[in-house]
């Protein structure tokens, strides 16, 4: 009994020792199958990573790709606009250009108009002054002779012994009167005549350097030295200020001359009127100034002031002092003319300008330019 137990008690080890080898093995097994299944799982994941990989990176290519078409086609679009805003420029620019163009060309045209209409009544004036100048030459002549005749009258009424308040003396008078009222007036209209002349002649379009400092010097005093001498209790002072290193511009010196004694002699003539008693006169002062200016579009010029401290002008005598026949001085003393002829010659023969800034009890100022080159 203790040998089968013993035996028994072997066999139950073993049974157990087999149980528990095969619950070893089993379980060895089992890791086995577990092992395989995470190295499958291991190699899924991995793929799947490397899946993610590839799709993260085709996701970056694909954001990069964006970027650089956006960037890309910002800078086109950028390309283009600078492009479209060269073409505007450009097309603003020709524009400009052709309105630029087209306002020289209407200008152009409204000065050939102008000049065509200038030269006929240039032409219908001077013919028709031609006519009225003989006439006049008669009227003035046989005025004078009627003049002297009734002078001779006159002394041979008094040789007779004939009174001088008699009825014939004072015919004799009034005669005389009337005759020298004829010759002043025919001598008038003979002088608006020869300003008509003078302002329908043509000039000889010859130009030549011309120092403008001198010019002007030299007129401004025979203006002055003319009216003393029409005038000897005329009296005024006179200035030249010329600007350093003036160029010489071409021009019809003998035309712009004419201009300059036309503007000097009316600024003598400004003068203010005699003040009340007890009020002394402002000594008259004339002021000749020539330097550079600028001509609208900014072309340079040669400006000539010339202002005086006279009585000066309202605005509607200033509205008006170019034109042809409209004068401020008394009857019999001014053409109307003058103005007017100075005004074609710097504006239509040398392609200047004029104009004047008054005040009235301050002075006048008279403002040329002449373009240089």
């Amino acid at each position: 009994m203790t040998y089968d137990d013993s035996l028994s008690g072997q066999q139950t080890m073993q049974l157990i020792e087999a149980t528990n080898t095969n619950y070893e093995l089993e379980n060895q097994k089992i890791q086995i199958e577990l092992l395989k299944k995470e190295s499958e799982l291991s190699v899924i994941e991995a793929k799947n990573q490397k899946i993610l990989v590839f799709v993260m990176l085709a996701g970056l290519l694909g954001m990069l790709s964006f970027a650089f078409v956006l960037i890309r086609n910002n800078k086109i679009q950028k390309t283009n606009n600078q492009q479209l805003q060269l073409q505007k420029e450009e097309i603003e620019n020709q524009n400009k250009q052709i309105e630029q163009t087209l306002a020289t060309l209407q200008s152009t045209q409204a000065q050939l108009i102008q000049s065509e209409k200038l030269a006929s009544l240039g032409e219908l004036t001077a013919g028709i002054a031609h006519e009225i100048q003989n006439p006049l030459n008669f009227v003035t002549n046989f005025s004078e002779l009627s003049v002297e005749l009734a002078n001779e009258l006159q002394v041979t009424l008094k040789n007779k012994g004939i009174d001088a308040q008699s009825e014939e003396s004072e015919l004799v008078n009034d005669l005389i009167q009337n005759q020298e009222k004829i010759n002043y007036h025919g001598k008038r209209a003979s002088n608006i005549v020869r300003a008509m002349l003078e302002h329908s002649r043509t000039s000889s379009g010859v130009k030549e350097l011309t120092d403008i400092s001198q010019l002007a010097d030299e007129y401004l005093r025979l203006s002055y030295h003319g009216l003393r001498a029409k005038n000897s209790s005329f009296n005024a002072d006179f200035e030249l200020i010329a600007a350093p290193d003036l160029p010489k511009i071409n021009v019809m010196s003998q035309d712009i001359g004419r201009v300059l004694l036309n503007l000097i002699n009316n600024a003598f003539q400004s003068q203010e009127p005699q003040p009340p008693d007890g009020i002394d006169r402002k000594q008259h002062k004339v002021i000749v100034e020539v330097k550079t200016g600028s001509l609208s579009g900014s072309k340079s010029s040669l400006a000539i002031l010339i202002s005086d401290n006279g009585s000066g002008m309202s605005e509607a005598t200033k509205a008006k002092i170019f034109q042809p026949f409209f004068t401020t001085k008394s009857a019999g003393e001014g053409t109307g003319l003058g103005l007017s002829l100075a005004y074609d010659i710097i504006t239509k023969g040398h392609g200047g300008s004029i104009e004047v800034e008054s005040k009235v009890g301050e002075g006048t100022t008279f403002i040329v330019k002449l373009p240089i080159g």
